[in-house]
C-alpha cells in the first residue's frame, strides 16, 4: 500500500510560491542576503554572474527565492537556449527591429584611425546606422584645421571630432585648439591609444602596461603582456572582447554620446 504524508505545515506558516523569472542578460536584480544589486551578465549550471553599477562582478547561487526583481522575491533560473531577440544595442540603447538604415546626413564624425572607427562602429553602429551618422577616419589630426575647412561645416552638416589623447599641454590640445567654428565639437578621450579604452577587465589583463616614451606604444603593449609583435593581430583580439558598452571606459563612452548628439540635433 502506498503510504501517504500530508502536510501537516499550517496554511498561514506554508510560504507562498514565487514566480520562476529566466536570469536573461541584462535582467536587474538584488540579491536577498547580501543587497548586492546589478545586472545579469552570465548564467551558467548554477550560478549566475551580476555587474553593479560600478563594474563590480559577484557570482551567486541560483537558490530559490534568492533574489528580488523590483521589489518582488523571484526564483532566477537558467534561460533556455531559444535565441532572443536583443531589447537593447551594444550601446545600451533601445533596439528598434526591423529599423531601415536612415539616408545618411551631411553632417559627419571623425575619428584619427581605423581602429577608433572599428570600435565605434562595434559598439554604436546600430545608433549610427539609424540616426544616418556615418563616421570617417583621419589617419591622425595633424591636419585637422584644414580638413575642418574642405568640409564646410553649417547648422545643418555639423562636424563631430574624436581626438585620442586630447589633454592639456599635448599637440593634439594645440590642434584642436585651432577650430573655433560654432558647428564642430572637438572632444577626446585621455588615452594615448583608443585600445586604452577597452576595459582591461575585459581582456583579462589587471591593467594597461606603462609604455617607456620613445617607443612605439602598441608594439610596446604586445611586448608586455607578452602578445606575438602583431600590432594588427592584437587589435582583432582586443576588438573580439568587446561586446557592449560596459567593455569601454567611461571618457570614452560620454564623448562618443557627446558627438552623436552634437551632430544629430535639430
Amino acid at each position: 500500500m502506498r503510504s501517504y504524508n500530508p502536510d501537516l505545515t499550517p496554511p498561514w506558516k506554508r510560504s507562498a510560491p514565487v514566480p520562476e523569472v529566466p536570469a536573461d542578460r541584462d535582467l536587474v536584480v538584488e540579491e536577498v542576503t547580501t543587497g548586492f544589486c546589478g545586472a545579469v551578465i552570465r548564467c551558467e549550471a548554477g550560478t549566475v554572474t551580476l555587474e553593479d553599477r560600478f563594474g563590480k562582478h559577484r557570482v551567486f547561487p541560483l537558490d530559490p527565492r534568492g533574489f528580488l526583481l523590483e521589489g518582488r522575491v523571484v526564483t532566477l533560473i537558467r534561460p533556455s537556449a531559444a535565441p532572443t531577440r536583443p531589447t537593447r544595442t551594444a550601446s545600451g540603447s533601445v533596439a528598434v527591429p526591423g529599423a531601415r538604415a536612415r539616408v545618411a546626413r551631411a553632417g559627419r564624425i571623425y575619428v584619427e584611425g581605423r581602429h577608433d572607427a572599428e570600435l565605434v562602429e562595434r559598439v554604436w553602429g546600430d545608433d549610427l546606422r539609424i540616426e544616418g551618422v556615418v563616421v570617417e577616419y583621419l589617419e591622425g589630426v595633424d591636419d585637422l584645421p584644414s580638413i575642418v575647412a574642405d568640409f564646410a561645416p553649417a547648422q545643418d552638416a555639423r562636424l563631430g571630432v574624436l581626438v585620442d589623447h586630447l589633454v592639456p599641454g599635448s599637440k593634439e590640445s594645440r590642434i584642436a585648439a585651432q577650430v573655433t567654428s560654432p558647428d564642430v565639437l572637438v572632444v577626446g578621450h585621455p588615452y594615448i591609444d583608443v585600445w586604452e579604452a577597452v576595459k582591461p577587465s575585459s581582456l583579462g589583463i589587471r591593467a594597461w602596461p606603462q609604455v617607456p616614451r620613445g617607443q612605439d606604444w602598441k608594439t610596446g603593449v604586445c611586448r608586455a603582456l607578452g602578445w606575438p609583435e602583431n600590432t594588427g593581430a592584437a587589435w582583432q583580439h582586443i576588438l573580439s572582447r568587446v561586446t557592449s558598452y560596459k567593455d569601454l571606459e567611461p571618457e570614452l563612452l560620454g564623448r562618443v554620446e557627446e558627438l552623436i548628439d552634437f551632430v544629430t540635433s535639430p
